[in-house]
């Protein structure tokens, strides 16, 4: 992981959770904010390590998940550009209970102290407001993947991904959406609690019934509504 010497400071006013504080407050945070690089592969953060940093995810993609006891991955979250994550110690949590991952190419990501963003809650209460609000969106996805996970099974689960991700970053071409991604059908299924095997089933089936055309970095969406 590289730092980069200078950050692009004009960027950190325009990030909506920072969209409360003075301008006292945002020069505080571009005093001390890191900009970090991180190429495919490469972990922002490791599961137990000190987590004394809030990410922003400027550029790329990461996943954010955990490692059982015999070493399977769980993901649960994928993050794109404009997210949020390292969180456990505003919480609470001296050490990072999930891992973070590059799976692009590259990803960029502006790391804030800490001590200093829970300085900036205790004497800013629009922004303490705005950070939990934030946080109660992330509880309410987990808590809907955690509910699909008992009553959907493996095949609607799937389903649901895809249409989640066509949601949030699809290209709409005419009728049709492209979801472009650089997931393993692994990945997919260490999200969706399933095999790989059943990921590749559930993707040819689709195919074979003409809703979707999959490759290794694209998924292509022949129409929406019809994904069920």
């Amino acid at each position: 992981m590289r730092i980069q010497e200078k950050t692009a400071l004009d960027q950190i006013h325009q990030i909506p959770l920072f969209r409360g504080l003075a301008p006292e407050e945002v020069q505080l945070l571009e005093n001390l904010v890191e900009t970090r690089l991180a190429s495919r592969g490469q972990f922002l953060f490791e599961q137990g390590t000190p987590s004394d940093r809030l990410f922003y995810l400027r550029q790329g993609l990461v996943k954010v998940g955990v490692l059982s006891e015999d070493s399977r991955e769980v993901i649960k979250y994928f993050l794109s550009p404009g997210a949020f994550f390292g969180e456990s110690g505003i919480l609470g949590e001296p050490a990072h209970l999930n891992f973070a991952l590059t799976i692009s190419q590259e990803a960029q990501v502006f790391c804030f102290p800490q001590k200093v963003v829970m300085q900036l809650m205790q004497q800013n209460a629009p922004f303490m407001s705005a950070f939990m609000t934030w946080l109660g969106s992330r509880l309410r996805q987990t808590e809907k993947r955690l509910e699909g996970m008992f009553l959907k099974d493996a095949r609607e689960r799937i389903i649901d991904f895809i249409k989640d991700s066509a949601q949030k970053q699809g290209e709409k071409i005419g009728f049709e959406t492209l979801i472009r991604h650089s997931l393993t059908q692994q990945d997919i299924a260490n999200f969706t609690g399933t095999s790989r095997q059943t990921v590749t089933s559930v993707l040819n089936e689709l195919r074979k019934s003409n809703l979707i055309h999959f490759t290794r970095r694209s998924i292509l969406i022949r129409d929406l509504a019809k994904l069920t």
